[in-house]
Parts: structure tokens; sequence; C-alpha cells
């Protein structure tokens, strides 16, 4: 099924840079979410334009904080898996 998604116009391309990019693309999309809650969120707030902007920047950075702790797992996995294992 993914070959063929890869083989649309518009999808493909998108396809394919999720897979090179897995980490990146997860934390894009995970800034974009929370990023658009917090918009809805605070809208009546009354935020200044330098909050809205230091708002924005420090929940970016914690979604890719989020990103990195969570591919701590793959990494202790490919750590521990047996054909890493037997090519050291």
């Amino acid at each position: 099924m993914v070959d063929r998604l890869k083989k649309q116009p518009g999808l493909g391309p998108l396809i394919r840079l999720i897979e090179a990019w897995p980490r990146l693309t997860a934390w894009i999309v995970l800034s974009v979410g929370c990023v658009a809650l917090l918009v809805y969120e605070a809208r009546d707030v009354g935020l200044t334009a330098g909050n809205w902007i230091a708002l924005i920047v420090a929940t970016v950075l914690v979604a890719g904080l989020c990103i990195w702790i969570v591919s701590w797992e793959d990494e202790d996995g490919e750590e521990s898996s047996p054909s890493h294992n037997a090519s050291a």
C-alpha cells in the first residue's frame, strides 16, 4: 500500500520525506498541533506580540525536546538488538 502511495503525484514526495526524516517530520507535526492548540486556547488572553513569539518559540522547542526524548527508546532498541550485537 505504501508503494502505491509513493507513486501518487502529491503524496510520493511527502512519504519519501517522512521516511528520510522521521524525527524532523514528527517534530513539525507535533509543533503545528501544539501551536494551534496554544493559539486557540490563548486567543482571548490579551498577549502582546512579544508574548506570542516567546510562547510559540517555547512551544516548538518543547515539541522538539519531546520528540528527542521519545527517540531515546528507538536508540535503546537498536543497541540491544541481536543484529547490532552480532556486528560488534
